[in-house]
């Protein structure tokens, strides 16, 4: 059969548009200006087109009965036989089919024609398709009349092993409904559908979810505002698609939390998880414990196939695969920025440390080149007489006694104890020395001595200005200062004290005998 249809209209994305005359396009229609039919009109067009189907089923034809296959015209129904026998490509016309005719090519008997009468009926109530989500057309229609409902509920049965396959039975329980709406048909006993030639109806197994029996489930409550965008004038709107995916959203939520009933089976690493009812399976999708490539299965309808192919559960699944994403994005900024402070911490201890160093360099620069410095080293001679040690400690002629507060060390030297002041020290030890000549010559030369003073970086620390002249003098034995006298020009007590404690701490050259050295720093 030649394909003349128009090019699709964009409202069923990549489907093609409605073959006008059939009642395809005319509930297309209807749903573009939100209409639906009355219950009287449904009755008045399915009793009729029940008749025709059962005589067709009864002449032993096979066929696929859904809205594209059905002409309307003259405000009536017929079947379009040859289009009933190609298995429709819409997905609004495939849920008119009952689930054992599903991705079969050959057509189905009265049983699934029964089935497909029940969705049609649904379909032109409501302007929705059966499946996961749908609505009892009550709760959409207030106006439907509750016997209509009854004989939805029995026809929508997924199992075939459970649903009626008498279509007079069915259209005698349609015209029941509305008596007047249409002309009777055949006679025929309305209780086949509630079982018949052995088969009993389980109305639990209906794909029409069954009446409410409390408050109804909340599910979906955004936790922030949509997005929210700057408007031309400042000011601040919703994000016009954040905005309608969140109703979009609430829409499929509302319709599936109305089937409490655990009907979903979802294959996760090659096991069944469930049955689930809809609030718990949008759960597992919410939390990404069921990813959109994982197959689920409809128990009631046994259809199966990718979460992300069900078009109730696509848009869930979609929103929580941008929500990982989202939150994947979040934790990876958060990584960066903890490494960056990481980072930055690192950088600032080791500015810090060049800082200090930086400094310690400057001070050192500081004092080698701001400050001019004698560095002749002196050994004190004056007043000096020297100390025989032929038998022991001789008499100073300084005074009785001569004690010295550290006893005889190697050599027979006298060993000062330390702690006192330079020319302390040298009163106490006094030995004969002359520069060049004499009893004795220098222990240690000059310049050893004014390495170790003449530096100045001892001084770094005590904050001696520039325009202060600092003037030490240095009693050393055995490598320290065991005497040290400190004049500062302007006097300064403290400074003064400072240099004290650092030139005590200097090592010098090691000799056993008393060695005093004096070094000079002059202001400029």
């Amino acid at each position: 059969m030649p394909d003349d249809r128009p090019a699709p209209t964009g409202s069923e994305p990549g489907a093609q548009a409605p073959l006008p005359g059939t009642l395809r396009a005319e509930l297309a229609r209807r749903r573009e200006a939100k209409q639906t039919f009355s219950p009287s009109e449904t009755t008045s067009l399915l009793v009729p087109l029940c008749t025709q189907l059962g005589e067709l089923h009864r002449a032993g034809a096979a066929l696929f009965v859904h809205p594209s296959a059905i002409n309307y015209e003259d405000d009536s129904l017929s079947l379009d036989q040859a289009a009933a026998l190609l298995p429709p490509s819409s997905s609004r016309d495939k849920a008119c089919l009952a689930p054992e005719e599903r991705n079969k090519n050959a057509g189905g008997d009265a049983r699934a024609t029964v089935f497909s009468i029940g969705a049609i009926l649904y379909e032109m109530l409501t302007g929705a398709v059966v499946g996961p989500g749908m609505r009892r057309p009550s709760e959409i229609v207030p106006t439907i009349p509750q016997a209509m409902e009854v004989v939805l509920g029995k026809a929508l049965v997924g199992d075939r092993a459970h649903r009626p396959g008498d279509l007079a039975a069915l259209a005698q329980a349609l015209h029941n409904v509305a008596p007047k709406a249409s002309m009777p048909p055949p006679a025929a006993d309305e209780s086949h559908l509630d079982g018949e030639d052995g088969v009993e109806v389980d109305i639990s197994l209906s794909l029409m979810p069954p009446p409410p029996t409390g408050a109804v489930q909340v599910l979906i409550k955004p936790e922030t505002p949509p997005p929210l965008l700057i408007g031309p004038l400042g000011q601040v709107a919703p994000d016009s698609a954040a905005k309608k995916t969140l109703e979009r959203l609430n829409e499929l939520k509302a319709g599936l939390e109305g089937d409490p009933r655990p009907r979903y089976v979802v294959v996760k690493e090659g096991m069944d998880h469930g049955p689930f009812n809809a609030v718990e399976l949008l759960q597992q999708i919410a939390t990404g414990s069921f990813l959109g490539d994982m197959v689920l299965r409809d128990t009631l309808s046994r259809e199966e196939r990718p979460i992300k192919a069900w078009e109730t559960f696509e848009p869930f699944a979609e929103q929580a695969r941008l929500n990982s994403e989202v939150e994947k994005d979040r934790k990876a900024l958060d990584r960066v920025v903890a490494n960056e402070r990481q980072a930055l911490g690192y950088k600032a201890f080791i500015a810090g440390g060049a800082i200090i160093i930086a400094l310690a360099a400057v001070g050192g620069w500081w004092y080698r080149t701001r400050m001019t410095r004698d560095d002749s080293v002196r050994v004190g001679t004056d007043n000096a007489v020297s100390i025989d040690v032929d038998g022991g400690l001789a008499t100073s002629k300084k005074g009785p006694g001569g004690a010295v507060g550290g006893g005889i060390g190697p050599g027979g030297y006298p060993v000062l104890a330390g702690g006192m002041s330079c020319e302390a020290a040298r009163d106490r030890y006094v030995e004969e020395y002359n520069i060049g000549g004499g009893k004795g010559s220098p222990d240690l030369t000059a310049g050893q001595y004014g390495g170790v003073l003449n530096r100045g970086t001892y001084m770094a620390g005590c904050g001696v200005p520039s325009s202060m002249s600092v003037n030490i003098c240095a009693a050393v034995q055995n490598g320290r200062a065991v005497g040290v006298t400190v004049r500062t020009t302007p006097p300064n007590a403290g400074i003064a004290s400072c240099v004290t404690s650092a030139v005590r701490g200097l090592a010098f050259p090691a000799n056993p005998k008393l060695d005093i050295a004096y070094t000079n720093f002059e202001a400029q």
